[in-house]
């Protein structure tokens, strides 16, 4: 986590309305300057500041066009460091991407260190040529929500990022052989990166047994000793998809219990009358299987968006987006709420607030650029590659020459 200074009194002690007036003037100030991005999880008191809302990196892409379109010097990104990461990484070198507060991380993408990603893939690969006979090769994949070194890290080595919409295609991809074609006799696997659930779900999806083609690499047991991160060489040998031992703080909170629940007490109602489960795959696969439905932010908002009226829904997602979308359901007569009753809150994403919003304005006001995030050009060069060879497979744009401004053209839904 980085270290964000505290901020002056003032901006502590203010009331969220005079901070509100306070941020519109600054932006007015700015004009055509200045993007704000809102992801989906922050609070509604910031959301209402931000030019787009939507998931990490829809909004980088919707940067890059509006920085391309309205010459745009400064991006705001109110979400958390590894998005900021992939704006800085999609904009000119001449534009500032600023994250309101440093502190605001990633539980998950902080599971994920460069420096054991590499240690993971010497002893992964020591260990099949011990143990594995014929021509095996490994592809590592990595999930959206990662640092931009763990993208390089995927980029370096011939692999590609996904989202939780395409992560499918993308390891269907890396299973027909990756940047080059399968050849005979050669064993593929995958080694998922951070999120332990995405993968596992998605090789479920694939028709994968999990119990035994999949097996769980954890950093942790390397560093007080274990081989392999806690896999034997029998689970290495057998499976097919190697998963980080990460996940996501918020839709781990969710667990079978609160989907059971929700059936006994609904049992004796008629099949049309009882509440649709729609969750993300980033709950655990118990989660998962239980539910009725599962899919990615966009697809969860989608799908309330498009519900009948007098439909019930239960959410397994993050609060602020659940509340947000039970709001406007209620109007349209669609009964929605989350999942648990316990605070399913990214707390990450919460430290983006009005006050620390206010203060990296007044600063730019004053010429001066606070909480600059930037990617070394070599592990950007990296990492886009890892992009770009997800993209190509949506049929999106290419996005690797930085120094070139993107076609005004709508981003690819690929959240």
């Amino acid at each position: 986590m980085l270290w964000q200074p505290s901020l002056p009194e003032h901006y502590l002690t203010a009331s969220p309305d005079s901070l509100a007036q306070a941020i519109a003037a600054r932006r007015k100030e700015l004009g055509s300057d200045l993007v704000i991005l809102g992801h989906h999880y922050q609070a509604d008191e910031v959301i209402r500041h931000a030019d787009f809302t939507g998931d990490s990196l829809k909004l980088s892409q919707l940067a890059a066009k509006k920085v391309a379109e309205q010459k745009a010097k400064y991006v705001i990104f109110c979400g958390v460091h590894f998005m900021a990461e992939t704006a800085d990484m999609l904009t000119p070198d001449e534009v500032s991407v600023i994250l309101p507060d440093l502190s605001a991380g990633c539980s998950m993408a902080d599971m994920a260190d460069h420096d054991e990603a590499v240690l993971a893939w010497k002893q992964i690969h020591d260990a099949l040529k011990k143990n594995v006979k014929g021509p095996v090769r490994v592809i590592p994949i990595t999930y959206i929500n990662s640092t931009a070194a763990i993208k390089a890290f995927v980029g370096q080595h011939d692999g590609a990022v996904c989202t939780s919409s395409n992560a499918k295609l993308v390891l269907k991809w890396a299973f027909d052989g990756g940047v080059k074609p399968k050849a005979t006799n050669e064993q593929i696997k995958v080694l998922f990166l951070p999120d332990q659930h995405l993968g596992r779900n998605t090789a479920a999806a694939l028709g994968l047994d999990v119990e035994t083609q999949t097996a769980v690499y954890d950093p942790r047991k390397t560093a007080k000793g274990e081989p392999l991160g806690g896999m034997t060489p029998g689970q290495l040998k057998t499976a097919e998809v190697l998963l980080w031992a990460g996940h996501c703080s918020v839709h781990k909170l969710f667990r079978p219990e609160h989907i059971h629940a929700i059936r006994q007490m609904e049992e004796s109602l008629p099949a049309d009358q009882r509440t649709t489960v729609l969750v993300h795959p980033e709950c655990a696969k118990e989660v998962v299987d239980l539910s009725d439905l599962a899919g990615s932010t966009e697809y969860i908002i989608s799908t309330i968006n498009e519900a009948k009226p007098g439909s019930r829904w239960s959410l397994g997602t993050e609060v602020h987006l659940v509340n947000r979308l039970c709001k406007a359901a209620i109007a349209r007569g669609v009964q929605a709420r989350i999942l648990s009753d316990c605070q399913c809150l990214c707390t990450t994403m919460y430290r983006i607030d009005q006050p620390h919003l206010l203060w990296v304005l007044d600063n730019l006001v004053k010429g001066k650029v606070v909480n600059r995030i930037t990617v070394h050009p070599k592990a950007r060069e990296l990492a886009l590659k890892a992009l770009d060879r997800m993209l190509s497979l949506v049929s999106a744009q290419p996005v690797s020459a930085k120094a070139k401004a993107p076609k005004p053209s709508e981003p690819a839904s690929v959240d």
